[in-house]
């Protein structure tokens, strides 16, 4: 269990790249001559001080990194990144949200698994996996006022939405030891979302009452519908961007193909400024070759609607050498930037790297 609660909440280097500046980023013209920058991830901390922040920045800077996601707003670090002349992007959770009040206040607005568990009580895998139902009325409109929030502070470039997606219905191979899983076929608790709102939208839209199919997980139009659902929320949001002229991107699983089949996300088909697959080899149990080819297929599935920015999680490489190769395999592989995430044994020596390869 901890081994997948540091995977989705370290707060490690990580390193990303756009190739535009915010007023421009939002447009579809992607007409400009890609740059291979970087970014980094953040959660700013209160107890950082002034002059830590500063050097910090200094040397992003001069890492040549483009600029910062935040995990969580602050008005000191968003403004002190700015002085070095970082970008600053608010990187907001989306469909996992468990804050108090709105578990209080609407359980309604909850995913249902295939068993009829909610996630407002029964979360799958970690307490915190607090999933909402796209498919609930209210719920695209409470999450297009949760990104307006962001948006409309002047410190604010972009907006980067994460488990922008429904629960994980098969869980990256290695992590199956951690849960005592066998996820080798789709298991109901971990199949969302089966809540009536849901059902109800479906049965509109197609004719077919979802309870009466045998093996609902293996229904074509079922999985496209919750595909869809999903959709709507993003580009809903970046509509909203639009008016605001600031970019909307997005970290997704790592293919098209995996994304789909384990979380029902279908990030080609978002109106994004930039995608970040999350290419994680290590927890997919594939060599470092995989990189190039899952940056490959993610750029052949987008057809140049948007730039691709490879993730990469930094424990999974043994050394710097290797971490060179997953860089140059994206870039080789139609990769605009690379994004680097967690920590390791080497993470002083990775400022380096990155100028280095500049």
């Amino acid at each position: 269990m901890n081994s997948r609660r540091n995977f989705i909440k370290t707060a490690g280097l990580g390193m990303a790249a756009l190739q535009l500046k915010p007023a421009d980023l939002w447009s579809a013209d992607n007409s400009n001559p890609l740059l291979f920058d970087f970014w980094l991830w953040v959660r700013p901390q209160n107890s950082d001080t002034t002059e830590q922040l500063k050097k910090r920045y200094q040397s992003y800077k001069e890492a040549g990194i483009r600029g910062l996601f935040f995990e969580d707003y602050s008005k000191r670090h968003f403004q002190l990144a700015k002085e070095y002349g970082l970008e600053t992007h608010r990187w907001m959770w989306t469909m996992n949200r468990g804050e108090k009040e709105l578990l209080e206040q609407h359980p309604e607005y909850y995913a249902v698994n295939r068993l009829g568990q909610s996630c407002a009580d029964q979360p799958p895998y970690v307490g915190y996996y607090r999933f909402l139902c796209p498919s609930h009325p209210d719920v695209p409109k409470y999450l297009e006022e949760k990104a307006r929030v962001q948006m409309e502070k002047e410190d604010v470039d972009g907006l980067h939405l994460d488990y922008i997606r429904y629960p994980d219905v098969v869980l990256p191979v290695n992590l199956w030891p951690d849960y005592d899983l066998d996820q080798s076929t789709e298991l109901p608790a971990y199949d969302f979302c089966y809540s009536k709102y849901s059902k109800e939208a479906f049965l509109k839209e197609t004719g077919i009452d979802i309870n009466k199919v045998e093996r609902p997980e293996q229904s074509p139009s079922w999985r496209s519908f919750r595909y869809r659902q999903i959709n709507k929320v993003v580009n809903r949001i970046c509509e909203v961007a639009k008016e605001y002229k600031k970019p909307v991107t997005a970290a997704v699983f790592p293919t098209p193909d995996l994304a789909r089949r384990i979380v029902r996300q279908d990030w080609t088909n978002w109106n994004l400024s930039g995608v970040f697959p999350m290419i994680y080899h290590g927890f997919y149990k594939e060599p470092v070759h995989w990189i190039g080819t899952a940056v490959a297929e993610g750029v052949a599935g987008i057809h140049g609607k948007f730039p691709l920015y490879a993730g990469l999680y930094l424990p999974d490489f043994k050394n710097l050498e290797e971490l060179r190769q997953g860089i140059m395999l994206a870039k080789d592989n139609g990769a605009a930037g690379v994004s680097l995430f967690g920590e390791s044994d080497f993470d002083l020596a990775t400022i380096e790297l990155l100028q280095s390869l500049r």
